[in-house]
């Protein structure tokens, strides 16, 4: 299965794509979409999105893995975040990829087997789970690598995405909801 893992911000989104069986797992292709400091919000939002419109295109991912919004003492700042997770969202809605949300702490215990694991230390699990000769960086990279491993682990050695029920689908639940077609 090839799964598109998303580290959510607006200076720096980080992306991360894997193949896996359920048990191993290789990179197909990582990296940051960095929009310009100098340009306004709306204008980073919608670089973002064609960001990730074009990743999307030249992996192809089955699922799309992204990081919940976690608590933030600053509004301003988890309401920009809130946003950009929007476009993210969007942008593999329109694709028809089904996303899946992984609050910080589910992140990391999957990867480092405990919730409150620092960034250096999901960093280099990352690195060891996936056989990396160096330590995947920016940070964004190494946790948007993480996510992906984290939607890789909850999905078990079936890789039955229908009997997961940890993961959260926008798709499932657009589906279930009535009123809605």
């Amino acid at each position: 299965m090839r799964i598109l893992g998303v580290d959510p911000g607006s200076e720096c989104t980080g992306y991360g794509c894997i193949d896996t069986d359920g048990n191993g797992h290789r990179v197909v292709v990582c990296g940051v979409l960095t929009p310009p400091r100098s340009a306004g919000f709306p204008e980073k939002l919608l670089l973002i999105h064609r960001g990730l419109v074009k990743v999307l295109k030249q992996c192809c991912p089955e699922a799309v893995a992204i990081e919940d919004i976690f608590y933030s003492r600053n509004v301003r700042s988890a309401l920009k975040l809130g946003h950009v997770r929007g476009v993210l969202i969007l942008a593999a809605s329109e694709a028809g990829i089904p996303v899946c949300e992984y609050s910080p702490t589910e992140i990391k215990s999957a990867v480092v087997g405990y919730g409150r694991a620092g960034k250096q230390q999901v960093q280099q699990m990352v690195t060891l789970l996936l056989g990396l000769d160096t330590v995947p960086s920016p940070l964004d990279v190494s946790d948007a690598l993480a996510t992906a491993i984290c939607h890789s682990h909850s999905l078990g050695p079936t890789n039955d995405s229908s009997t997961n029920r940890r993961s959260k689908s926008w798709r499932r639940f657009r589906q279930g909801a009535k009123g809605i077609s």
